[in-house]
């Protein structure tokens, strides 16, 4: 019989397991399988609206679509912040943004232009001796690696993830230059590896005013030969591959669909013609393209493709029934810049807001888990989780003990459909740039400790927190004052009022 292959492509946030003490289904005499790999993947703005399992109609993502077709997709699965590098640092480390060391992006510089600075890559580093996701694994004698994008500490620094409990990294160390998909460099391991064909930009320029902006060549010194998101999926693939006969844990941050837009000719020419477009000539930042909604398309299908090479080859090697998966994003869609069209492809849809927002658009975000023979296909759960639930997840699927400084809590009963084994947690818990949210239950509570404002909606009744019930409501509203209180320990990096 011919073997099922995935169609390919790339999207978002994978976890790949082979085991964790639990019996298979099939009762009892049989034998504990062994320990699970683990393999996450997580896109990079990819909008809670921007899979086909989600709603999307006009971009295609077969392989993530057919993820959720055989495992169980969350509709109320959220990041750790509604930007990158904080929603990484809660990710890794199972702290919510009111514990963890990263809070904001940060640039570490107040004043000049990091944008044309050559000399500096990388944003503030993680400290020596974080308690990390790979890091746990990895003492427990799991292969771990990384490959993709970073953002939590630049070459020689403390954050490296060499230093932070990853055997193998490649990518970018730092998210600004991750904004070019043809970069002169990436890292291997501490090393520098030159890309032979590359033109260096950072990600930003515009469409020269003397240049036909309807014209396909007129954009030809914004691409290059190599592309950064295929090089990072073969890396992911070959040591997916040298590693196989241990247990190991593969985090996949791609940087799809961050901007800018750039795609490779065989996957643009997908969607050419399909949508109406305006040339984008650079004016809102990034880099310019001629057929911007065509594009963007193109580049979440094509990271989808990635994706399904991906589980093809663990079905290969014979580790599919071993590999729990699971995909998310690290935020919402993005905000209007870069020629980005995100409302027309009703990417956070249908949440109010987008990146850098608080709303559920910012946060919200889809999350699938796959794991053949231990979770029953096609299932759909409403169970709350956010992205510092993620490490006492895998550390239940792989025997491990968590640490007990961490704010999250093991959904691996609701992965595998034994929800009445579910831990719940009381309220969960964001904070970014003066602003504090608190969910508990359907309610949810946004104080901006700057403006001097609250509000309060019922996400049961009000998913798209139109109706603000503050006022109607205040016994509840100092309710949840009081966990926005409590929750959080000050940070001299990042205060709540600065």
């Amino acid at each position: 019989m011919k073997r099922r292959e995935f169609l390919g492509t790339l999207g978002g946030a994978a976890i790949v397991a082979g085991g964790s003490g639990m019996t298979r289904p099939g009762g009892r005499g049989a034998s504990p399988p062994p320990r699970p790999n683990i393999v996450l993947i997580a896109a990079d703005d990819l909008g809670y609206g921007e899979l086909g399992g989600y709603g999307q109609k006009k971009i295609r993502t077969p392989n993530l679509d057919r993820l959720a077709a055989e495992g169980v997709r969350f509709t109320q699965s959220y990041s750790g912040s509604p930007v990158c590098a904080p929603s990484r640092c809660v990710l890794l480390t199972g702290r919510h943004t009111g514990h963890a060391f990263i809070r904001d992006n940060d640039e570490m510089r107040e004043k000049g232009d990091v944008w044309n600075d050559p000399e500096l890559e990388g944003q503030r580093p993680l400290p020596e001796g974080t308690v990390t996701i790979p890091s746990l694994l990895k003492k427990a004698g799991y292969a771990t690696a990384a490959c993709g994008k970073w953002g939590l500490g630049g070459p020689g620094t403390t954050g490296e993830p060499n230093r932070q409990g990853f055997d193998h990294f490649y990518g970018y160390l730092c998210q600004r230059l991750a904004h070019n998909y043809y970069p002169i460099h990436l890292w291997r391991d501490g090393r520098k590896e030159i890309l032979e064909g590359n033109t260096f930009h950072f990600g930003r320029g515009k469409l020269s005013p003397d240049k036909n902006p309807l014209d396909k060549a007129s954009y030809a010194e914004f691409g290059g030969q190599q592309y950064s998101a295929d090089l990072i999926a073969a890396d992911s693939r070959a040591w997916l591959q040298a590693n196989k006969d241990r247990p190991f844990f593969l985090f996949l941050p791609f940087t799809v669909p961050h901007l800018a837009l750039q795609v490779p000719e065989d996957s643009l020419k997908g969607y050419e013609g399909a949508f109406p477009e305006t040339p984008y000539k650079g004016e809102k930042g990034y880099l310019p393209h001629w057929a911007p909604r065509a594009a963007y398309a193109a580049m979440i299908t094509r990271m989808d493709r990635e994706i399904g090479r991906l589980m093809a080859l663990l079905k290969d090697l014979g580790l599919d029934e071993r590999t729990l998966v699971l995909f998310s994003s690290d935020n919402g869609a993005t905000i209007d810049v870069g020629g980005a069209d995100t409302d027309f492809f009703e990417s956070n849809a249908p949440l109010r807001g987008k990146k850098t927002m608080v709303y559920e658009g910012g946060i919200r975000v889809p999350l699938i888990a796959r794991w053949p023979g231990r979770i029953k296909p096609g299932r759909v759960t409403r169970h709350i989780c956010a992205f510092e639930d993620y490490l006492p997840t895998f550390c239940e699927a792989a025997g491990v003990a968590p640490p007990r400084e961490i704010d999250g809590v093991s959904f691996l009963p609701t992965v595998l459909g034994t929800e009445r084994r579910q831990r719940k947690r009381d309220f969960f818990y964001w904070e970014f740039q003066g602003q504090q949210v608190v969910r508990r239950g359907d309610w949810k509570g946004i104080r901006n400790a700057r403006k001097g404002t609250f509000e309060l909606y019922n996400l049961a009744e009000d998913l798209a927190e139109s109706r603000n019930l503050a006022a109607r409501r205040p016994a509840l509203v100092r309710e949840i004052e009081e966990i926005m209180r409590t929750a959080r320990s000050e940070s001299e990096l990042f205060p709540l009022l600065r």
